[in-house]
């Protein structure tokens, strides 16, 4: 990130002014306008990575822009950069040509393995990438986690310039209930003038009334109109999710008809390695808006803007003076047909970037982060288990209760599910039943395993579960694909049992031949048998969830 000094302000001053030649200037522009969302046309001039003018102007650089279109560089307003399963360097490397210049992360899935040292791990990762990574600092301890941030460690982080505020407050009954240390970090987040996030799906009436007094002002898990509009009218940001797992751009389409797209943003919370080399990032979002009717000009606002507005990023999402000059040149409004993405007033080139950085902070604790027992297939059937079926749905990350059973039964479509502990050797394996994943043999098994990330295995026999959480302890992490006690497909996910320093490339090319396998053995293809196994054991999403302690019944939020 470009920083502003007296000299760079002197001169930008100076060539906004027509005193100093510019560094650049795009002559015959077409650019978006955010604050009157619509396109203008004249010259932009650029000096020391700024916009300086927007007018007529001379360059020692001049770009002839005519039917080029200019608009502000692509903002992510919520994602977990884990969820790529590559490093922050590949991420950035495969999102960059799509337009995206920032994000901001919510690193919550590597501080629940690492706590302090996966954040700091992500802070060192990221600088001097083509993507400037802003972060919220996660709130949330969750069931059988590794480690956590605590208030105090908020309060430290809360300072950085580059924490933009307190992620996702998955915790809402303790935030209604005015729980001491989760007010005290809002309390800290909000004297430091900085965001606080919601997660709160499905929360309304006098419960939501509440949620949002305590200071949580954005949501980003709304799936229907009525409840978008019900969390707007009561003064949140609304953060349209259209991302791998959560897809809610087509339901909450209206909102970018309406007043209130203003105060709307995108995101996607989660994006798989295939979908940014198969679909793009934000130009992905974008694309499909539009397509559905959304004004260019209001989905791009969306995209750039109303993120930057909502988590007070001063000086970006913006084409006009005194901004910092992150642009996309695109071809096709419409069609999202990027020509060029400039980044500080330079087009991108990523062989600038370090093939190492951030990797001096992989450390031994990172690189070894599953801590458990192998276990056996006896070991499994030990355990005293949950009767309870939890059911899967395609496309979706919530669950269905579906009743008891008390064995595998294939024909039934009703497998065995565990969930091992895999941070501090407590021996705690959940064990329950799943109905609709469809395996027919073997087993398939993850250390991705929100939000606590232990180890998750499903299967047609305890033989090859055991067998598949076997070969994640092993591998220190990864996913994996078991057939007769031997594993068919697998992937070694090295940094904190989250991600690899794989290319993205590589790592996509992986993840389909994971799938296929899982596929040849039965798994339903109306599920992607990683993803869906992965939200399985996450407790604040409905209906039924499995952790490391037993079935979670969310709506309740106890352990049956």
């Amino acid at each position: 990130m470009i920083k502003m000094n007296e000299d760079i302000k002197k001169r930008i001053i100076e060539t906004a002014s027509g005193r100093r030649r510019a560094r650049l200037v795009l002559k015959n522009a077409k650019y978006l306008n955010v604050f009157l969302n619509r396109f203008g046309s004249a010259d932009i001039a650029v000096t020391d990575g700024y916009f300086a003018g927007i007018g007529e102007y001379e360059g020692e650089q001049e770009i002839d822009c005519g039917g080029l279109a200019v608009v502000p560089g692509f903002i992510d307003g919520h994602i977990h950069l884990e969820s790529s399963v590559v490093s922050p360097l590949s991420f950035a490397a495969a999102v960059s040509p799509h337009g995206t210049t920032a994000v901001v992360a919510d690193p919550h899935e590597i501080t629940n393995v690492l706590g302090r040292r996966g954040m700091d791990y992500m802070l060192s990762a990221t600088e001097n990438l083509p993507v400037d990574v802003f972060f919220c600092v996660p709130a949330s301890p969750f069931d059988e986690n590794g480690a956590h941030i605590t208030s105090r460690e908020v309060a430290e982080y809360i300072k950085n310039e580059r924490v933009a505020g307190l992620a996702e407050m998955m915790n809402f009954p303790a935030a209604i209930a005015a729980d001491g240390e989760i007010i005290k970090m809002i309390a800290e987040t909000e004297n430091a003038g900085k965001a606080v996030d919601g997660h709160a799906p499905g929360l309304s009436g006098k419960a939501l009334n509440a949620y949002i007094s305590a200071g949580i002002g954005s949501d980003h898990e709304c799936t229907t109109l009525d409840e978008a509009l019900e969390k707007l009218s009561l003064g949140q940001y609304i953060m349209i999710r259209q991302g791998t797992a959560g897809r809610n751009l087509n339901a909450l389409l209206p909102l970018l008809k309406g007043e209130a797209a203003s105060r709307c943003l995108f995101a996607t919370d989660d994006k798989h390695p295939n979908e940014l080399l198969e679909n793009g990032h934000m130009d992905y979002i974008i694309r499909e808006a539009i397509a559905a009717g959304v004004r260019a000009e209001t989905a791009y606002r969306a995209a750039s803007f109303n993120a930057a507005e909502y988590f007070g990023l001063k000086g970006r999402g913006a084409v006009a003076p005194g901004y910092i000059a992150d642009f996309v040149l695109i071809e096709d409004i419409d069609k999202v047909k990027i020509r060029g993405v400039y980044k500080n007033g330079a087009p991108i080139d990523l062989n600038l970037y370090a093939k190492g950085a951030g990797a001096a902070a992989l450390s031994p604790e990172i690189l070894n982060s599953v801590n458990a027992e192998k276990i056996t297939a006896e070991s499994i059937r030990l355990r005293r288990q949950s009767e309870k079926v939890i059911g899967v749905v395609g496309g979706e990350i919530v669950t269905t209760d579906e009743g008891e059973s008390d064995k595998i039964d294939v024909d039934r479509d009703i497998l065995k599910l565990c969930v091992v502990e895999r941070h501090k050797r407590t021996g705690h394996i959940g064990v329950c039943f799943v109905k609709g994943y469809g395996l027919k043999t073997g087993a398939a098994a993850t250390s991705i395993a929100h939000d606590s990330h232990n180890i998750i295995a499903v299967g047609a026999s305890d033989e090859d579960i055991a067998a598949a959480v076997n070969e994640i302890i092993e591998m220190q992490g990864g996913m994996v694909v078991v057939k007769d006690g031997r594993a068919v497909e697998s992937l070694k996910l090295n940094i904190a049992g989250l991600m690899t320093d794989e290319p993205v490339q590589t790592v996509a090319d992986k993840i389909t031949k994971l799938k296929a396998a899982a596929y040849s053995l039965g798994v339903n293809k109306n599920i992607d048998p990683f993803m869906t196994l992965s939200f399985i054991s996450l407790p604040v999403i409905p209906k039924l969830k499995l952790t490391t302690l037993g079935v979670v019944d969310v709506e309740k939020f106890e352990l049956i």
